[in-house]
């Protein structure tokens, strides 16, 4: 039995958790695909998926195998596309880590956009905040807004767009405590801060006359900015966000954005994944798309001209 078709079944029975399914999609007969499955595990000497009568899952080892494997696969489909001038279809489980701010109408569109474009390629979308081994995980890429430096060296990170995070605050909270006119303003507000930032409080921001240092009084800290958004409209205190996650809360009056000329910073989003020659054309070309809407961070879609 070929070695290597066996590994191209067990990579789509765990992709699709259903040897079914599987075969329906390989034109192979559920009793093959069985079979193509066993002869790997005979051959490692060791258990790769779990069976029952409806579920199908890998166990620890399935799970590392899986993931060394389907790199190899899709390097393999590039090499072989490059040599025969072929262009390879994106298709398979595209496993992506990013910041919980991605989670947004705008980045939802662009999402939608692609899956029209490539509709055999399936996402699965870590947005925990945490910092991912992608190798280790199985993670074709993640998104991530900070300083190359601070990734890595092994990862490649390639710039993306720009995004702009400005300080914003409720109606009811600036009605409350008085709405800053000036930098010096800021000092003693409430502020809703995210875990990279100074847990003190005291933040340099790059104001219209030169860099200024202001103190805040921290009353919240979070790895999660969904629940500082939260918070912030609740009337908590003032947050730096992603322009993208609060523009229609600012629109609709919800929330008002603090000296909108000068309270605000802009980080780079990069596209982070393991050094490669070869990258899977479900890498590759999400990567490409993402670059194409360069505009996301003003707020619209379309192609950068």
């Amino acid at each position: 039995m070929d070695s290597l078709t066996s590994l191209r079944v067990f990579c789509t029975v765990a992709e699709l958790r259903s040897f079914t399914a599987a075969a329906e999609r390989l034109g192979l007969s559920p009793a093959m695909t069985s079979k193509h499955v066993m002869h790997l595990e005979n051959r490692l000497g060791t258990r790769l998926l779990n069976r029952s009568s409806r579920h199908v899952s890998m166990t620890e080892t399935g799970t590392l195998y899986f993931n060394q494997a389907k790199q190899m696969l899709d390097g393999l489909d590039e090499v072989e596309a490059a040599v025969s001038n072929v262009t390879v279809m994106p298709r398979g489980v595209l496993k992506l880590s990013a910041p919980v701010w991605i989670a947004n109408t705008l980045i939802a569109q662009t999402f939608a956009e692609y899956h029209q474009r490539y509709p055999d390629v399936r996402f699965d979308m870590d947005l925990s905040g945490r910092i991912v081994n992608l190798v280790d995980e199985g993670f074709d890429l993640a998104l991530r807004a900070t300083a190359p430096e601070r990734l890595d060296p092994s990862l490649v990170a390639r710039p993306l767009m720009k995004v702009t995070f400005q300080l914003v605050g409720s109606p009811a909270y600036l009605s409350r405590t008085g709405r800053p006119t000036r930098m010096a303003d800021l000092n003693g507000h409430s502020l809703l801060a995210y875990s990279g930032m100074n847990a003190s409080g005291s933040i340099t921001i790059d104001g219209a006359e030169g860099p200024a240092t202001v103190n805040l009084r921290p009353v919240m800290q979070s790895e999660n900015e969904s629940m500082l958004h939260l918070a912030a409209l609740e009337g908590m205190g003032l947050v730096f966000l992603p322009v993208w996650m609060t523009q229609t809360d600012v629109a609709e009056g919800r929330l008002e954005t603090v000296l909108a000329e000068e309270a605000k910073f802009t980080a780079t989003l990069h596209a982070v994944y393991p050094s490669r020659k070869y990258l899977s054309a479900k890498v590759r070309t999400f990567i490409d798309f993402l670059a194409s809407r360069k505009k996301l961070c003003s707020g619209a879609t379309e192609r950068e001209t």
